[in-house]
């Protein structure tokens, strides 16, 4: 198996192209977010009146909605038609960076796929493609969300700089820390478990990422503080659906990536389960997403409380990506492999 060098930094490129282009694109998200008018500080619309002159009667008394005789071949005068408004400054800001999300999701695609043929393998062979792999997942379902939520609240559009500030956090923490050269993997991973085990947890990985953020603007929203940050967020009830409609997407694929980890390992060690730390955090993260699930239809606990408990299952799968990956030795860490 040999290693295209050529196509590997052509990929390369592509990643670095597309961390310039998720960077402009949060940064027109954080212009319409500024520009944007909390609720309470919105005026009232005017509504314009049309005034036209009425003939009184030789009391003084005016003939409201009645027209003399007298002038009754005299057209009233019609009222002017209100000027369509153009776009606010903000609105296109926020349209040019859904624009630059679709074009960084192409250019991040192309580099995971030129990874791929360069090292001729799946390119979910090392924790940098990982990580890359894991930012494409969450930009992905950031733009679906977009897609359907949009349309009935366009207010969401602004909770794009919240979601790409995480994901540009980990893109640069994968192309410097984590960076590793295109290469073969280790036997142990030369299997077909490597594409439906560590593809399944990177697609759910990447979800779990958008209801985190929006957990965390939920108990803001919530609390109201800072106010004038929280007073630009949408609704909390909005928050509240976002984060649990699409951890309903994504505890699917996690049980069965957690599931498909299990028959790899007896394939690859003799054993289904041996509580290694990586498949033990990766357990307890289930356990906390399923709870949070059953927490959001119980009452005292589906809202704040659900929400801490979203929050802690991120928090789990972020630590079992990094922490235990990197720190804590396992049969897991010879590949460094979600």
């Amino acid at each position: 198996m040999t290693v295209d060098p050529v196509l590997s930094q052509y990929s390369d490129m592509l990643f670095q192209g597309t961390v310039v282009v998720y960077l402009l694109a949060m940064a027109f998200y954080a212009i319409e977010y500024v520009s944007a008018r909390s609720p309470a500080a919105a005026p009232a619309a005017e509504v314009p009146v049309a005034v036209a002159a009425v003939p009184t009667s030789g009391s003084g008394t005016a003939d409201l909605g009645l027209v003399s005789d007298e002038n009754a071949d005299v057209p009233a005068p019609a009222a002017a038609a209100p000027a369509k408004p153009g776009r606010p400054r903000g609105e296109r800001f926020g349209r040019m960076a859904v624009s630059l999300s679709v074009l960084g999701v192409l250019l991040h695609l192309g580099s995971i796929v030129l990874r791929g043929i360069a090292a001729e393998r799946w390119p979910l062979g090392n924790m940098y493609e990982f990580t890359s792999a894991v930012c494409l997942a969450a930009v992905v379902a950031w733009l679906i969300v977009l897609q359907r939520v949009a349309r009935r609240n366009r207010g969401v559009r602004r909770l794009g700089v919240f979601v790409l500030a995480p994901v540009l956090t980990l893109m640069v923490l994968a192309g410097t820390v984590l960076y590793a050269q295109a290469a073969p993997v280790v036997p142990a991973l030369q299997s077909y478990w490597l594409v439906i085990h560590v593809t399944t947890v990177t697609l759910a990985t990447g979800l779990f990422i958008v209801p985190g953020v929006a957990s965390i603007l939920y108990l803001m929203k919530r609390s109201g503080k800072p106010a004038r940050f929280a007073a630009k967020l949408p609704a909390a009830d909005t928050l509240d659906r976002l984060a649990y409609r699409t951890t309903v997407v994504g505890f699917p694929m996690y049980t069965f990536a957690v599931i498909a980890g299990a028959i790899w390992a007896e394939a690859a060690w003799g054993r289904f389960w041996g509580w290694d730390p990586k498949e033990t955090v990766a357990f307890v993260a289930w356990v906390i997403y399923a709870a949070y699930l059953h927490a959001r239809a119980t009452a005292g606990w589906r809202h704040v409380g659900a929400a801490w408990i979203n929050i802690l299952g991120l928090s789990a799968v972020i630590f079992n990506l990094f922490f235990i990956n990197m720190v804590v030795a396992g049969l897991h860490s010879y590949a460094g492999l979600g």
